[in-house]
């Protein structure tokens, strides 16, 4: 019997984190990690981070018991901090090696705004691989995504979507 193949989940944790504490509410990440599995069929979720400060460790093993796989972004040790964490070439060097290694996977969600993924974006849907963009809310998707067929994206403060992952 062949292997169903799955839909990969990509998300910028901090555009996401940005992007919705701007607007007063924070997202739940057990259900938004639920809404994922439910709404896309989302069989891997990956979470990735800029830096790892003891502060955080709390939501770091949150994540994780809400289904996230947790990639943090590699900073020299005197970098540590200091650095804002960057993780756009990360999560595209995850989606190519994923797409490259093996074809496991039938498409790919990403949760952020960030015009930087606007290349890999085209790619994946000239590829047939890309289901939607999900931005953390209606003012934080990039304008270089003006051009992207409804069927695409979504925001996550839609009511519809933002009752189901809100933490209350």
């Amino acid at each position: 019997m062949e292997k169903e193949k799955t839909n990969l989940a990509f998300i910028d944790g901090q555009n996401l984190h940005l992007g919705t504490t701007q607007n007063n509410w924070k997202i739940d990440h057990n259900k938004f990690r639920k809404y994922l599995e439910d709404k896309y069929n989302i069989t891997e979720a990956y979470y990735f981070l800029g830096y790892v400060t003891e502060e955080e460790q709390d939501l770091y093993n949150n994540l994780q018991k809400a289904g996230f796989i947790v990639v943090f972004k590699e900073h020299s040790s005197a970098l540590k901090g200091k650095k804002k964490g960057n993780v756009d070439t990360d999560i595209v060097f995850e989606i190519l090696k994923r797409f490259i290694d093996n074809d496991d996977f039938n498409k790919i969600i990403l949760v952020s705004g960030d015009g930087n993924y606007k290349k890999i974006v085209d790619y994946l849907i000239k590829k047939d691989k890309f289901k939607k963009i999900l931005f953390p809310n209606n003012g934080f998707a990039s304008s270089l995504y003006n051009q992207l067929g409804s069927e695409f994206f979504d925001h996550l403060e839609n009511p519809s979507i933002k009752s189901k992952i809100e933490f209350k």
